[in-house]
């Protein structure tokens, strides 16, 4: 699909107001959305957009979405070493390191530090766990995700059913350093620590970086209307 097409298919689906979704929960607004679109699922990308990536967001919805998992050479401490000293019993009876990470120290004293070259997992008594070069994972978000089409929607249950009023879609594209500091700053991206004691070592399930779905906007440098 090009964008030209993209464009006259959206306006006519704001023209249409409320439609029925097409599959019940959460995946029900996307799935609405790619079939009012005739875009067949999990073939969504657009070649003349640079790969971007189609997103439909309902409009009072803060939920949290992963951006990208990264873990190169991040760690400056050994993570089974880590795992032992600050982790805690998870839901299996293991003792792990899972934890959503913010500014604010949790039980066990990790806390998120951020400036403007790193972001670094800490903890209170000055140790470092792992960095993050913000280079890095600029590149990483931009490798992910080089561009997405962000389509908002307002919903109303009618009879039991979830209907879609599609009144939005913005093109975005680039990031920077400047700003996933920003946003870590403003607690608008968290980390998720997911790794685990496995014996002789720690198994490692991808540190997640996740972003409030409706703060997807600020997390680019070039917004387009559609």
């Amino acid at each position: 699909m090009k964008l030209k097409e993209f464009i006259i298919k959206f306006n006519k689906l704001k023209a249409d107001w409320f439609i029925c979704t097409t599959r019940k929960g959460p995946t029900g607004i996307g799935h609405c959305l790619e079939t009012a679109l005739g875009i067949e699922e999990n073939n969504i990308a657009l070649p003349d957009l640079h790969n971007a990536e189609l997103k439909a967001h309902r409009a009072k919805s803060n939920n949290l979405i992963t951006l990208f998992t990264f873990n190169n050479k991040a760690w400056k401490m050994p993570p089974l070493e880590a795992v032992k000293k600050y982790g805690s019993l998870d839901k299996d009876g293991r003792i792990g390191l899972y934890y959503t990470m913010s500014l604010r120290p949790n039980s066990k004293g990790l806390f998120l530090e951020v400036n403007k070259k790193e972001l670094s997992v800490r903890h209170i008594s000055g140790e470092i766990i792992a960095t993050w070069q913000l280079n890095d994972l600029a590149e990483r978000f931009k490798q992910k995700i080089p561009a997405m089409i962000f389509v908002s929607a307002f919903t109303e249950e009618r009879a039991g059913k979830e209907y879609f009023n599609f009144y939005r879609a913005q093109f975005m594209k680039d990031t920077s350093p400047e700003l996933l500091s920003n946003q870590f700053k403003e607690e608008n991206i968290v980390v998720d620590l997911r790794l685990h004691d496995k014996g002789t070592m720690a198994r490692n399930h991808g540190t997640g970086f996740r972003v409030y779905e409706d703060k997807l906007p600020k997390l680019f440098k070039n917004i387009k209307e559609l």
